[in-house]
């Protein structure tokens, strides 16, 4: 019964993360690194928002060859779900007028990352692909946590920006929040048994 459950956690919390990230992108006011990297790479590769993610993410994939890293069956639909969910609510959500409506848009966003985030880690199924390629970084290079995923993520906003993704203060309040929110959202959703002090990864696709 425990790998239905957990199926079923990692479904609609990969489903979530996608809608937030419309959320966001509607939002129009800064967008998390990697999406600005999705954003800035789009009309390059002539795809849509979402089919970029699932590809980038299928790239990243690869990149886990060298580093030894095994996929589970989170880490693939992680590469199909999210960007095609992404273009889906894309289609049905409306383009918020002023500040007020867009700033909800924003938060909602955010904090509906944040709970998906947490909802699909504690599946216990496979990390996403970027996640994997940070732990995967972390243990060939001996580097701490928090380097390795610091560098990733200047390395891919700088580059996304570059190319003309959106950074803002959504951008900012992103990534001010998200730990925060990942953080208290995964003891709701860990299905493994807790460890005596959980530090969970902050949510990537």
């Amino acid at each position: 019964m425990m790998m239905p459950r957990r199926l079923f956690q990692l479904a609609w919390g990969l489903s979530l993360y996608g809608f937030s990230m419309a959320l966001m992108l509607r939002a129009n006011l800064g967008l998390d690194p990697w999406d600005v990297l999705h954003q800035g790479v789009a009309p390059m590769l002539g795809l849509s928002f979402g089919m970029t993610v699932n590809l980038v993410g299928l790239i990243v994939l690869l990149l886990w060859i060298p580093l030894r890293q095994w996929p589970g069956v989170g880490t693939m639909l992680n590469i199909i779900v999210i960007g095609t969910v992404v273009d889906l609510s894309l289609h049905i959500l409306p383009v918020p007028e002023g500040y007020p409506v867009r700033f909800l848009f924003l938060g909602l966003g955010i904090v509906g990352n944040g709970i998906a985030g947490g909802a699909y880690i504690g599946a216990g199924l496979g990390p996403g692909p970027r996640d994997g390629l940070m732990t995967g970084l972390c243990q060939r290079t001996g580097w701490p946590v928090k380097t390795v995923r610091t560098s990733i993520e200047i390395a891919v906003l700088a580059v996304g920006w570059m190319l003309g993704g959106t950074v803002g203060v959504g951008t900012v309040l992103y990534a001010m929040s998200i730990g925060w929110v990942v953080h208290h959202a995964l003891p709701w959703f860990q299905i493994e048994e807790k460890s005596a002090d959980p530090t969970p990864i902050e949510a990537t696709p």
